[in-house]
C-alpha cells in the first residue's frame, strides 16, 4: 500500500503517488514547481497518462469540486484518475492538442482573441463616412446578426450549383438518369415518375428537351403535387400516389445543409460551386461596416493580412487620437507572443480548421502569455510539433517566460533540443504499453545519463551509432515530376521537381509553402497524370494526419478492417452459431448486440456548461459497448470488449493462427503502434498516430506498381526511438521500387534522405520560394537557407 506524501507547509514539489492511469504501474515521482519539466519516452510509455491523465485530470477534478454543486455531480460521470494522492498541485490550464476540431467560424482572430481588440479599434478609432452613425463593434463581426452579410450570412462564401454540374451528361435521357443530382433507388424513380406524371419527355436526350423545361425541371422552387401512376412490376400490386416534386437544385441544397449523413452531404457538395459571395465579395460583413476605414484599409483588408503586415500597418498608423492610440498598442503587444512563436505569417481571417494541431497549440500558448496568470501549472502538448528548428528556439523563450512569471510548465515532448532545455526531466518506460509505466529517471537531464535503459539517452547524448540509412550511398533518381509555374497561398510561380525512385524530403520554416507545394501542387500534378500509359507513377498515396474519425465510435480495429474479421470469428462460435446469431450481432453501430444506453459507444458525452463538453465510460456497460447476452460469447476465452481491449502486440499473439488478422497486426507492430489497444476510440488518437493507422492500412496491402507516397510530417508525436522504427519502413518502400516524398522538420530524417528541397527563406509572404534542392550534403552548405545549420548538424551527429 502506497503511502500518501506528507508535505510540509512549503513543500516546492508536485507529489505523486500510487498513480495507475491506464499503463502506469503505481508511479512515485516528486516534480518541481515554478520550474520547466519535460516529460518524455518513447510513444505510449505512459507520459501523457502522467501529465495529463494524472496531474491535469485531478487539477481539474479539484477545480470542479471548488466551483458548484453541478460541477461536482459531474465528477462523478467524467471519473477521478487513478491515483493514490497528488500533493502540492497548484490550478492547471491545459494546451492539448487533441481538442475537438473548430468549427467554421473559427478563425486565428477568434483564438487569439485579436478580432475582439480589432473590432474595437474600428468601432471607436476608425475612420467613419460623413454622417454615418458609429457602430458598435458586434457590427464589425461577421458571426453577428449585426455584421454578417445577409447573403452569405457572414461566410464570405457561397454554394450555387449550375446545369453542367446537374446533368454531367445531357446525351442520356432523364430515364437513362441524366440528372447525376438526383437521388438514386426508389426516390430518384419516385421524381422520374412525378416528372411524366407532369407531361414532361423523360425518354428525349436531354439537351433536345426545351430550354424553358430543363430550367424548370432543375430549378423551379415550385413543389407540385400529382397522382403517380407507377409502371406495374410482374407479380406487383402498386397502387397510385401523391407524389410531391422537388427540383434538382432544391434536393442538393436540402440535402447539403440539413442531411445528417456525411456521405450524402459529400455527394451532394459535388454538385456545388463554391464561389465568393456576389454581395460582399468574400468581405463577410455588412456594406455599413465595409465603409469603415483604419489607416486607410477597411477591416476585411487588416484582417486578410500576415500578422507580421498588420503589425507594421499598426506601427505606421497615426491619428485617431488617444482611443486609437491605447487600442493600437494593445493589439501590438497581443501580436508580438504570436509572431515570436513563428507564426507571424497567419492572417486573422484564416480559418481555425486549416491550421494543423500545433499550429493551434501554438495560438493558444501566445493568448497565454497576454493572460498574466501566475501560480498555475501549464500542461502542454508537443508545442514543438510542427515546428522547424530555428522556430524551436523562440518557443524555449516562450516557456521560460511562463515559468519567469511565476508559473510551474509541464511539457510532454520529444523534441531534443526541447529536452535539452529543461529544468527537470521525467522519463517513462522503458518501452510502449504493458512494457512501460515506469518512471525511469526525474531529475535534471544530465542524470539521465547514468540510466541503462533509457531510450531517450542514446539519442540525447550522441551515444548510439550511425543511422543506417544515413550512412548508405545516395540512391539514383528513375525519372522524375517537375513541376513549374506554382501560383497558390503564398507560392509565387514556384517551379521545382522531384526526383522518383528515391527518399525526398521538403523542409522550410513554418509557413513556408512546403504543405501547399506536396499536398496541393504536387498532388495534382499526379493526379492528372495518372492516367498516361507512359507514366512512371502508377498509384498515388496520400498519409495525412486527419483523423480516423471524429467520435469514439470510430477506432482503430474499424479503420483498418481488422474488426471484420473479428466479427467473423465471433460469428462462427459454438455460442452464436446455436442462438442464430450474424455478425451484425457483433457490430456495436446497429441494434441488436451493443449496449443501448450508449448506443454501442462506451462513452456518454457529458455537457458543461462552462467547459467544452467531454466522454464519460457509459454508466450501464462500463465502457464494454455491448450487452450482457452478447458478452457471454467467447472465442478462445475472451469475449469481445476483451478482444477490443487487447494492445495490438498482444492481439499479434492471440491471433497469430489467423492470417487476415496478423497481416495487418503486423503491420501495425511495425510502424512502431504495438501500444494501441485494439478499441481505442479515434478521439484518444492523436494527428501522428492517425497517420501512422493509415500508413500501416496501406502497408499490408502488397503493391508491385509503382507507388509514390506523400507523407505531411510523419514523424509528428514520435520520440527519436520511434522515428528509427517509422523510417525502416519509409526506406523499405523506396528500396522495393516506390517514391516516398515527406513534408518534414526533423533533421534526424531529412539528412537521411537522398534529395532535399528546402522553402523559404521564411515564412508567409518572406517565403514560397525553393532556396535549395540537390542531397543532403549539398543543402547543409547552401547559402541564405534557414535549414542548413541545422542539416549540417544532423550530418555530422549522424556520423
Amino acid at each position: 500500500m502506497h503511502q500518501p506524501a506528507v508535505p510540509h507547509a512549503h513543500d516546492p514539489y508536485v507529489r505523486v503517488r500510487g498513480a495507475r492511469e491506464h499503463n502506469l504501474r503505481g508511479v512515485d515521482v516528486d516534480i518541481p514547481r515554478d520550474a520547466l519539466t519535460v516529460f518524455t519516452g518513447v510513444s505510449g510509455s505512459g507520459k501523457s497518462s502522467l501529465a495529463f491523465g494524472t496531474l491535469f485530470a485531478e487539477a481539474q477534478r479539484r477545480y470542479f469540486e471548488s466551483v458548484a454543486p453541478y460541477a461536482r455531480r459531474l465528477i462523478h460521470q467524467i471519473g477521478v484518475p487513478k491515483v493514490d494522492s497528488v500533493t502540492g498541485l497548484p490550478p492547471a490550464v491545459s494546451l492539448e492538442q487533441r481538442r475537438s476540431s473548430p468549427g467554421s467560424r473559427s478563425s486565428v482572430g477568434t483564438v487569439t482573441m485579436l478580432s475582439n481588440s480589432l473590432r474595437m479599434l474600428y468601432s471607436r478609432a476608425g475612420s467613419y463616412p460623413p454622417g454615418a452613425e458609429r457602430l458598435d463593434s458586434d457590427a464589425f463581426s461577421p458571426n453577428t446578426a449585426a455584421g454578417a452579410c445577409p447573403s452569405c450570412h457572414g461566410l464570405g462564401r457561397v454554394h450555387r450549383t449550375s446545369e453542367e454540374l446537374l446533368v454531367p451528361e445531357p446525351g442520356l435521357s432523364i430515364r437513362q438518369g441524366a440528372i447525376a443530382a438526383w437521388p438514386g433507388a426508389w426516390q430518384g424513380k419516385n421524381l422520374r415518375d412525378i416528372l411524366e406524371a407532369l407531361g414532361h419527355d423523360v425518354d428525349a436526350p436531354w439537351r433536345e428537351l426545351p430550354a424553358a423545361d430543363r430550367e424548370w425541371i432543375l430549378f423551379t422552387e415550385e413543389q407540385p403535387v400529382v397522382t403517380v401512376h407507377p409502371v406495374r412490376d410482374a407479380g406487383r400490386i402498386q397502387r397510385p400516389y401523391q407524389g410531391t416534386y422537388m427540383s434538382a437544385r432544391r434536393y442538393v441544397m436540402r440535402t447539403f445543409s440539413d442531411s445528417k449523413s456525411t456521405t450524402l452531404r459529400a455527394r451532394a457538395e459535388k454538385f456545388l460551386a463554391d464561389s465568393p459571395c456576389p454581395v460582399c465579395e468574400g468581405r463577410r460583413l455588412r456594406p455599413e461596416a465595409l465603409a469603415v476605414t483604419f489607416a486607410g484599409r477597411t477591416i476585411a483588408e487588416l484582417a486578410a493580412l500576415a500578422l507580421t503586415e498588420l503589425d507594421g500597418v499598426l506601427a505606421g498608423a497615426h491619428g485617431g487620437g488617444e482611443a486609437a492610440r491605447v487600442l493600437t498598442e494593445d493589439l501590438r503587444s497581443r501580436i508580438g507572443p504570436v509572431t515570436e512563436l513563428g507564426l507571424g505569417y497567419l492572417s486573422l481571417d484564416r480559418g481555425a480548421p486549416t491550421l494543423s494541431a500545433g499550429e493551434l497549440q501554438r495560438l493558444r500558448l501566445a493568448t497565454q502569455l497576454r493572460s498574466g496568470l501566475f501560480g498555475v501549472v501549464y500542461v502542454l502538448d508537443e508545442p514543438s510539433a510542427g515546428l522547424h528548428p530555428v522556430d524551436t528556439q523562440a518557443l524555449l523563450g516562450v516557456l521560460d517566460r511562463l515559468k519567469e512569471a511565476g508559473n510551474t510548465v509541464f511539457v510532454v515532448e520529444h523534441d531534443l533540443d526541447v529536452v535539452r532545455h529543461a529544468d527537470w526531466l521525467v522519463e517513462v518506460g522503458p518501452l510502449a504499453g504493458e512494457h512501460g509505466g515506469r518512471v525511469l529517471h526525474s531529475g535534471p537531464p544530465e542524470g539521465l545519463a547514468a540510466v541503462a535503459d533509457s531510450a531517450t539517452a542514446p539519442h540525447l547524448f550522441g551515444t548510439r551509432g550511425p543511422d543506417e540509412w544515413s550512412s548508405r550511398a545516395v540512391r539514383k533518381a528513375t525519372g522524375s515530376v517537375r513541376l513549374s509555374g506554382v501560383d497558390r497561398h503564398n507560392l509565387r510561380d514556384v517551379a521545382a521537381e522531384f526526383p522518383l525512385g528515391v527518399f525526398t524530403a521538403v523542409t522550410g520554416v513554418s509557413g513556408s509553402g512546403k504543405s501547399t507545394l506536396v499536398g496541393q501542387a504536387l498532388a495534382r500534378e499526379v493526379h492528372e497524370r495518372l492516367a498516361d500509359p507512359e507514366f512512371q507513377v502508377r498509384r498515388l498515396v496520400e498519409v495525412d494526419q486527419k483523423p480516423i474519425g471524429r467520435t469514439p465510435r470510430s477506432n482503430l480495429a474499424t479503420y483498418t478492417g481488422l474488426f471484420d474479421v473479428v466479427r467473423r470469428l465471433f460469428t462462427a462460435a459454438p455460442e452464436s452459431r446455436a442462438r442464430g446469431w450474424k455478425a451484425g450481432r457483433f457490430s456495436f453501430n446497429v441494434p441488436g448486440g451493443r449496449c443501448e444506453s450508449c448506443q454501442g459507444e462506451g462513452f456518454v458525452s457529458v455537457e458543461l456548461l462552462f467547459l467544452p463538453s467531454t466522454y464519460a465510460p457509459c454508466p450501464q456497460c462500463a465502457g464494454a459497448r455491448y450487452n450482457s447476452e452478447t458478452l457471454e460469447v467467447r472465442y478462445s476465452g475472451l469475449n469481445i470488449a476483451e478482444v477490443l481491449a487487447l494492445t495490438v502486440e498482444s492481439a499479434g499473439a492471440f491471433f497469430a493462427g489467423v492470417p487476415a488478422a496478423a497481416r495487418s497486426l503486423g503491420a501495425l507492430a511495425d510502424i512502431g503502434l504495438g501500444y494501441l489497444r485494439l478499441g481505442q476510440p479515434a478521439t484518444e488518437l492523436s494527428g501522428g498516430e492517425a497517420q501512422r493507422i493509415k500508413l500501416a492500412t496501406e502497408l499490408q496491402r502488397t503493391r508491385r506498381d509503382h507507388t509514390l507516397y506523400l507523407l505531411d510530417e510523419p514523424t509528428t508525436g514520435l520520440h527519436p526511438a520511434d522515428v528509427t522504427v517509422l523510417l525502416r519502413q519509409l526506406h523499405g518502400l523506396v528500396d522495393a521500387g516506390h517514391s516516398v516524398v515527406v513534408v518534414e522538420h526533423d533533421m534526424a530524417v531529412v539528412a537521411g534522405a537522398d534529395w532535399v528541397i528546402d522553402l523559404g527563406p521564411g515564412g508567409g509572404g518572406d517565403g514560397g520560394r525553393v532556396v535549395a534542392a540537390g542531397t543532403p550534403a549539398e543543402v547543409a552548405r547552401a547559402a541564405g537557407s534557414r535549414t542548413a545549420a541545422y542539416l549540417a548538424r544532423a550530418l555530422t551527429a549522424g556520423r
